[in-house]
């Protein structure tokens, strides 16, 4: 399922610039912009996008720093300020908000798209991450379970068995499994296909290896368990996902 990325944007051209950025990867979409704090609340309410970029300067009193605001109290939606303001006033501002991001104007696409992919996976993980919170971990089934998330990061060219992966916590099967799934919001098996297919699209994009070397360098038995479980998980083809990925490169 595409993630759905809400732009709030008063200048028509930039908002249209960054839905073009945005749409151009195929596992992201860009909803209608908004243009004042108004519209993005009731959008936000609407929709329940999984990223917002914002500006901070928009049509009418208000600024963005209040959505983010708005965020923040939700603590459910990462968010992203992009703006030609870096004056200290507005750091102080912003800072109070805890964006996950702060892009300045004029930017480049690239710069837009690394930090959407980091700041859609921070958050996912946000539950791993204990030492980013203010207050001391209760527990350490944060750590635990993110050296899980590692090794499965660095072995996706293995076969990964879940009951191995149980056994680095020193927890039973079941308990490792509603763990990993509280905190990670997956079970370890959808999280292991889920990190293959990432893995597998950048390599379509990025490079021309043959789809069956692909496939066999992350571990399927087959080509064509690849291709069911890359079908499933995509709604297209890795072909298709090849194919629509280069042309969009062109444009």
């Amino acid at each position: 399922m595409k993630k759905k990325i809400l732009i709030v944007e008063d200048e028509a051209i930039i908002a249209a610039d960054l839905a073009r950025i945005i749409n151009k990867n195929t596992c992201w979409e860009a909803l209608e912009s908004c243009d004042s704090v108004e519209e993005a609340l009731k959008s936000i309410e609407l929709y329940l996008p999984d990223l917002v970029l914002i500006d901070i300067n928009l049509r009418g009193l208000e600024n963005g720093t209040l959505i983010g605001s708005y965020l923040l109290k939700k603590d459910k939606i990462p968010f992203i300020f992009i703006t030609s303001l870096s004056d200290s006033l507005t750091l102080e501002d912003v800072k109070c908000t805890r964006p996950m991001g702060y892009i300045l104007k004029p930017f480049k696409q690239q710069i837009i798209s690394s930090t959407i992919e980091i700041v859609l996976t921070n958050h996912k993980h946000r539950k791993l991450d204990p030492v980013r919170h203010i207050e001391e971990p209760q527990s350490d089934i944060p750590f635990r379970l993110r050296k899980v998330t590692d090794y499965i990061s660095d072995n996706l060219d293995k076969k990964l068995v879940v009951q191995k992966l149980a056994e680095m916590t020193d927890w039973k099967l079941h308990h490792f499994i509603r763990l990993f799934k509280t905190y990670v919001g997956s079970t370890p098996y959808q999280y292991i296909l889920e990190q293959k297919i990432n893995r597998s699209k950048s390599l379509l994009k990025e490079t021309d290896f043959p789809i069956s070397m692909i496939a066999y360098d992350l571990g399927f038995q087959t080509h064509s368990n690849f291709s069911v479980t890359f079908q499933k998980s995509m709604k297209m083809s890795a072909e298709d996902f090849r194919r629509k990925s280069k042309i969009k490169a062109e444009i």
